[in-house]
């Protein structure tokens, strides 16, 4: 269980730091991905694009 929080709260800091390039793609505004502004500072919470991305990781892994 450790193993896949750590692993989802890896993939969620891997794509706030690409989530200005990925925007202009369209992930990042999906139904499910949450924007909040708290003490001044806009917070991400990309739970469905970070399931549509790990979707296409997985697919990617069964084709190799």
């Amino acid at each position: 269980m450790l193993r896949w929080l750590l692993l989802v709260v890896a993939a969620l800091v891997v794509f706030n730091l690409l989530r200005p390039w990925l925007e202009r793609v369209g992930l990042g505004r999906l139904p499910g991905d949450l924007q909040f502004r708290l003490g001044g500072r806009l917070w991400s919470l990309p739970i469905a694009s970070t399931l549509v991305l790990s979707l296409i990781a997985m697919l990617i892994g069964l084709l190799i």
